[in-house]
Order: structure tokens, then sequence, then C-alpha cells
């Protein structure tokens, strides 16, 4: 156990922590021929995009002073939105490498992440990464370093994920700074799972970390949380392809199959145990997941809602930050209400249930719940604004409200709060935590917040605001059913619950990034907001016009007007039957009004 090392690699989005895992392989000689770059990035989306959205566990082997030692790395993604990927890479490391761009210094991810290392008492390596650029400034961002961290500059190793340059320097100091894991090899077994993957061929394949005891192929295990028992099949290390092993021992890193095929009987953050002589608690310190964006997803055929089903709770088992919960609307029939830590969640979301699970489906404009009182008293919970009573009927409606807490960098006081402003916020109090960081709580209605609060929060400031919430209380307001009609229809899916307030402006904006994305037909299409029977916006999307009058040279002009007159006739009946097609991008485009 005391050659073991267990350490995660964090950082800001795009400072090269994948480019510096491929060196660390290929100088561990774990991957040998020719490499392509970013070997751990193994998902298509990832490749195409060039960010990382799953972390990636594998174990290397490097011999220092004679010694040979296992090291267990997990690479992590950058992004804000992928941070609960992070939190659990973190939970089952004991060190971690925390990079820096030489040519970017020290950014807003860097911090929330170094935060997250350091309240989970990991070993903390900083390297400056990237020093092969002509741009790159070592000694500024070392002093960046040296304020944030409070250690020696002899600490700051140099490196370069794309030469290899000081690469085996940093291999030996994982091995000399971060600690072996602790954990009792006697005890009763306790392994943390960390992720999950679903198999088509041998079920769901759960990874862990073994904390304490030992776990053998051929032993009956229990998953603390759900209670269930199974044989471990198979259990083994992670290479770059699943590896079996006899037995994993504490300290270590690797992965179970044992047949489970619903994959609600695995949870990340569940322990596994012995079902004889097993620990009876689970392992502590384990966060739920707190979405930031909620939207409906359905099916674009009313028979593949099973078959969403499937391919939510697969996902879901690889990503454990989406969470699900079935709801209906009038038009769009049943899908499921989804939340999202973030707008690019989302749409990778979308992407990976298209590619990976063949399902096409449509997006609605995210929303909350909402209490409806009604005259006589009587009071409903509203999740969509399909589900409103007629507005005769309506007493009073109440939203709910979060207390919100975002802490920043003095410099972006200012905008932060304008940005509350404008979202009806309530500013409660102001804290100064140390030098230049800053909290400021407020009271936000939830619904202002859903759509696109967070993104614009995290340009404002640069990425440096962090932003954390719980649901306070329901308060009464001026709340009124926007609708949007399209030649007079109502498109249910596009249909929102806003302030009076805003009403106008966002039927305005509505209508107006409809009419780019609505493709044209042969008869106008009026494009119209509506709050009950009044009309507060229109746009016009006009019909394409074939010139019925090309075959015609000269003559009289009666002649044209015949031709003129017999198109009229064919547009007028095309009308009564025609229905227009509501392209996926313009749900999403709601989301992007500004």
């Amino acid at each position: 156990m005391k050659n073991i090392r267990n350490f995660c690699i964090i950082a800001h989005i795009d400072h090269g922590k994948s480019t510096l895992a491929d060196r660390l392989l290929e100088y561990t000689k774990t991957i040998e021929g020719n490499l392509q770059a970013q070997i751990l990035d193994d998902m298509e989306l990832e490749r195409e995009r060039g960010i990382t959205i799953k972390s990636h566990a594998i174990q290397m082997e490097h011999t220092y002073k004679g010694v040979n030692y296992v090291l267990n790395l997990i690479d992590t993604p950058g992004h804000v939105d992928f941070s609960y990927e992070v939190s659990r890479s973190i939970a089952a490391s004991e060190g971690a490498l925390l990079i820096v761009d030489a040519a970017q210094g020290i950014q807003a991810q860097t911090i929330s992440n170094l935060y997250m290392a350091i309240e989970n008492n990991l070993e903390i390596i900083p390297v400056i990464n990237k020093i092969d650029l002509p741009s790159a400034m070592p000694e500024e961002v070392e002093d960046q370093i040296v304020e944030l961290l409070g250690c020696p500059r002899g600490d700051i190793l140099r490196a370069s994920g794309k030469t290899g340059e000081g690469v085996y320097e940093l291999l030996d100091a994982i091995i000399e700074k971060i600690p072996a894991p602790a954990g009792n090899p006697e005890a009763p077994l306790q392994c943390l799972i960390f992720d999950s993957v679903f198999n088509s061929y041998r079920g769901i394949i759960a990874y862990f970390k073994v904390v304490n005891g030992v776990i053998r192929k051929g032993d009956l295990v229990k998953f603390i949380a759900t209670g269930k028992e199974y044989d471990a099949d198979e259990v083994g290390i992670l290479k770059l392809e699943m590896s079996p092993r006899n037995e994993i021992t504490t300290g270590d890193v690797g992965y179970i199959i044992s047949g489970i095929k619903t994959s609600k009987e695995v949870r990340v953050g569940d322990t596994i145990t012995h079902v004889k002589g097993g620990a009876k608690e689970a392992i502590a310190g384990f966060e739920e997941v707190k979405p930031m964006v909620f939207a409906g997803l359905y099916p674009i055929e009313s028979e593949d809602f099973e078959n969403l089903r499937s391919s939510l709770e697969k996902l879901q088992l690889n990503d454990a930050s989406l969470t699900f919960q079935p709801e209906s609307s009038v038009a769009l029939g049943f899908g499921f209400r989804c939340g999202f830590l973030g707008l690019l969640h989302m749409e990778i979301v979308q992407e990976r249930l298209d590619r990976e699970f063949d399902m096409d489906v449509i997006t609605t404009v995210p929303n909350v719940s909402y209490l409806v009182y009604d005259k006589k008293g009587n009071c409903t919970e509203v999740h969509n604004p399909g589900g409103l009573p007629d507005p005769t009927l309506i007493d009073h409606i109440d939203e709910p409200y979060i207390r919100a807490s975002v802490i920043t960098n003095t410099a972006y006081i200012g905008p932060i709060m304008t940005l509350c402003l404008g979202k009806r916020g309530i500013l409660i109090k102001q804290e100064y935590i140390s030098g230049d960081r800053v909290e400021i709580y407020y009271d936000l209605p939830l619904g202002e917040i859903v759509i696109d609060f967070y993104d614009k929060l995290k340009s404002i400031s640069k990425g440096y605001a962090s932003f954390d919430y719980h649901l306070h209380d329901f308060r009464p307001g001026k709340l009124v059913k926007l609708d949007i009609l399209l030649n007079g229809e109502p498109v249910d899916a596009l249909s929102t619950l806003t302030h009076i307030d805003n009403s106008v402006s966002f039927g305005r904006k509505m209508c107006e990034k409809l009419k780019e994305l609505i493709p044209r037909q042969q008869f106008d299409i009026a494009i119209q907001a509506a709050i009950g029977a009044k009309i507060i916006a229109r746009e016009t999307v006009k019909a394409v016009r074939k010139d019925v009058t090309a075959k015609c040279y000269g003559g009289d002009i009666t002649r044209k007007r015949k031709l003129l007159e017999k198109q009229k006739e064919g547009k007028k009946r095309m009308k009564q039957i025609g229905t227009v097609e509501v392209p996926q991008k313009a749900f999403l485009a709601v989301l992007k009004l500004d």
C-alpha cells in the first residue's frame, strides 16, 4: 500500500491537462507506439470540441530510486458545468496536480477547483505548464501561485505538455510529496464508487476506490445505499483497457462487474462492502448535485417515451449531475423535466442522447414550479405553463425564491449587482471574506435564474464568481402566461410564465428570434406573442414566392393577372391545411435571447 499514489489533475479550461496526462502516460511507458493527442478523451464529442467532458481514470507504473510505484491518475474536465466530475475525482484522490498556463496565469476554475481540493485535505503540487510558448511569463505566474497558495517558490514545478520538458521531475514529485493512501487492509471492506458506465454486453461497470479492506473476485458484496447484493464476477484495474485481477487492496482504484442490469441500483458516492462481516456505515462526505437549469425533454415520436427513459438512465450512470423526473405537456405528450448544471451541460446531454442512443428530442423553454391559488383558496402546484387553470379562476400565483450567495473579486461587484437587480433580486447583505474577495447574499426568484443567470454571471465576472443557492420560500408575484402563436395556433413548448414587467420585451424578442429561425414556407407565417387574448408582438415570415409569370411573354396585362389569381387561390388553399414546422434550434434560441 505504501507504494500507491492516487492523484487527479485540476485546472481551468484549456490549460493543458489532457496533453500533460498524455506525456505522463508516455514517459511511464503505460502506452507505447503511435500516440494520438488527448488519448484519455475517448468520446467523439470531446475530440470535436477539444474539451474534456468526463473524468478518466488510468493506472501507471513508475520506478523511483529502484522501487516500483503504482500511480492512479484521474484527468478531470476544466469547464465549470462539469465541476461535479471534478468533485468526485477529488474524493478518490490523496493529491492533486494544480496546473496553470504559463501564458494565461491563474483563472477562475483554477481557484474554485483548488478550494475543493483543499477542503478534501489533498496535497497540492503546483505546476506551470506550456513554458515552451513564446508568450509564456513563468515569473509572473509564479508570483500569482505563491500569493494564492503561500508555498515556497522552489515547490513550483515547470513543465511543458507539448515538449515533455519537466515531466520526469513531475513524476518524482508525485511520489515524494503525495502521501500513500491511508486505510486498513484488515478492516471490513469499504469501497467508494466514483463513476460508472453502461456496457450493453456486461451490464453496469462501477469504478471505485478501496478505502479499507480487500475485494476479491467471486466475493459476495453489498451496495449500502440500495441494500442490493451481488457476486463480484470480475474485478480489475483501469489501464487503457480494463485489466482483470484476482484482488484489489486498500488504496487502489479499480472496477467491478457484477451483472447489474438496472441503473437505479448503482449510485455514485455509494459504498460497496462484504455481505458477511462487512462495514455497517457508508463512507461520508459525498455531496448531492444542485441543478442550475431546468428544461423539458420530449421524444419527437410519442412511442419513444420508454426508450428515452432508459437512455436517460444509462446516461445518468455516466453523468451523475443529470437529474430528471417525468412530466407531461398538452402538445408534446409525455417527457421528462431534466436538471442541468449549465447551458453547455444541457447541450452536451442533448448531443450525447442523439449520438450514443439515437434519440431525437425536443427541448422546451426552461421553467420552475409555481403554487397557484384559486378564488376558493385551493392551492395547486404547476410545473409548466400548460398546466395553469383559466386566468379568471386564479386569485394569485406564488413563485419560488432562492437565497443565493455569490463569492467574487471586488472588481466585479458593480456588474454583478446590476445583473441581480435586473433579475428582480433583493440584496440581503455583503461580507468581505479576505483581501479582495467578497460574498454577496441575494434573494432571487428561481424563475429568473434558470435560463441564463449563471452563464451571464460567469461572463461578466470573467469566470471569477462562484454561485451557490438553496430554496428559501414562496412569495406572491405578478406573473402572466406568455403564449407564442404560429398562424393563430399556440405552440405549447414555447409558452412561459413571466413577470408582467418583462413580458412585453420578452415577447418581442421571442418573435424576432423565431422570425430568423423558422424556415420560409409557400405562405406567410404570422408569429405572435400573446397574453391571454391580447397580442403584444407580431412578426411575419414572408412567403417564398414562385414567379408564375415567368412563362408569360408580352401580351395583354390580363394574361399576367389570370396567372397571379390562380396562384392566389392555391396559396389560400395551402394556408388552410399548411402546418408550420418549428426547428429544434428555435426551442434552444430562447435560452440565448440576449
